[in-house]
């Protein structure tokens, strides 16, 4: 049935025909206590959806809790015991259909139809240094132009009945970008407690021993985002490693090992054989948290891993080798990286090797009011006050 649904959708009159299915089972009596949770369209357990859920189990909220994830994916979920539904088979269309809530952190296909009694809880996934949606000059995803993908998201934030919102300055973004009219839930990132609450080393060693990485070296993380205009198709990107990874591994090898973390549109499969000792692929199956933790160095560029790192207090570099491209063609900043990144820019991998060696970390001039103005409300107690709030 799976395999029948996932042909079908492709067409324009399968997709309608699925909304329609969704119309229909939406009259089935609700589950309103039956919340269904997603991770980057059913690819991981991770991000807001995880730490939501895992505070309401262990806070035993009388709920029915579920994940929706894809069927390539299921093994993370069998190995842990976590309950799911496999995305669009057909005890999902069910399931969705009859929901009380839905809790993703990425947008849903468009021709899915959110029923009138479910509550949809919007995470998103990232304070936005790059544009986005509406604040976007130029659209350079496959398969679509800058009308049509405004149109299209504003068309989903009408479904959404809260979005939760890390701090006032990506509050005041989402609203315009977005144009959401809903219920912003401003308490910062559930995703963001175990930064304040697992941060030592009891529990960074632990982490460290379930990822077969050595207890006797610095972990670098390496975690940069897609690229709209490098692309397979639609949701599949390209991607190329600009850091020299031999380079690396001469200069920093006896100190240090890397991980790559690449972004979940990118599709490459990395071959690291000549580097099995050093570099350490953990781009799926892992929540980043986990990866934020184990790291002492944190290698991006312009993701928003940046604003969850700063936490942590730790070293950040900025490897921003098509910045100009970057900011002033495929997407644009909300503000100038260059003076305000809290973290030194660096353009090849030698400035890389550089930052990373210059020994005893004093903290960056930006991190203390960087920190003050988009961390401000991470505490530890997010997932509280975001359950507190809605549920």
């Amino acid at each position: 049935m799976r395999a029948i649904i996932e042909r079908l959708k492709q067409f324009p009159l399968a997709r309608r025909i699925s909304t329609c299915v969704m119309l229909f089972l939406s009259f089935l009596p609700a589950q309103k206590k039956v919340v269904m949770f997603e991770s980057f369209s059913g690819k991981q357990y991770s991000c807001n959806p995880k730490a939501i859920y895992e505070y309401m189990v262990e806070h035993n909220k009388n709920y029915d809790l579920l994940w929706s994830v894809n069927k390539q994916n299921k093994a993370l979920f069998d190995e842990a015991g976590i309950p799911y539904v496999e995305r669009f088979s057909l005890k999902w269309f069910v399931k969705m259909s009859r929901a009380g809530f839905w809790v993703t952190n990425s947008r849903m296909p468009s021709w899915i139809l959110k029923p009138a009694h479910t509550t949809y809880i919007q995470t998103w996934h990232g304070t936005p240094l790059k544009r986005l949606v509406a604040d976007m000059e130029e659209v350079h995803m496959p398969g679509t132009d800058r009308e049509s993908y405004i149109k299209g998201f504003h068309e989903e934030a009408k479904n959404w009945d809260f979005l939760l919102s890390p701090n006032k300055y990506s509050t005041d973004i989402f609203k315009r970008a977005f144009q959401y009219q809903g219920e912003v839930v401003e308490v910062g990132y559930p995703r963001n407690d175990d930064l304040i609450k697992r941060n030592n080393n009891k529990d960074i060693n632990d982490l460290k021993q379930k990822y077969n990485l050595p207890k006797d070296k610095k972990v670098i993380l390496y975690a940069p985002t897609w690229r709209d205009h490098e692309y397979y198709k639609p949701g599949k990107y390209k991607f190329k490693l600009q850091l020299d990874l031999n380079v690396m591994k001469q200069e920093l090898g006896d100190e240090y090992v890397i991980i790559l973390r690449m972004h979940s549109f990118v599709s490459e499969s990395f071959d690291l054989k000549a580097h099995s000792d050093f570099v350490f692929d953990f781009s799926s199956g892992v929540d980043i948290t986990d990866l934020y933790l184990m790291s002492d160095v944190l290698i991006t560029d312009y993701s928003s891993v940046f604003f969850d790192f700063a936490l942590l207090k730790r070293p950040i570099i900025f490897y921003t080798y098509d910045i100009e491209l970057y900011r002033g063609k495929i997407r644009g900043f909300y503000f100038n990286l260059e003076k305000e990144a809290p973290g030194p820019i660096a353009m090849n991998t030698q400035q890389v090797i550089l930052e990373i060696k210059k020994g005893d970390y004093v903290p960056h001039p930006n991190l203390q009011p960087f920190t003050e103005r988009f961390c401000y409300l991470d505490k530890g107690c997010s997932a509280k006050e975001t359950v507190e709030r809605i549920f």
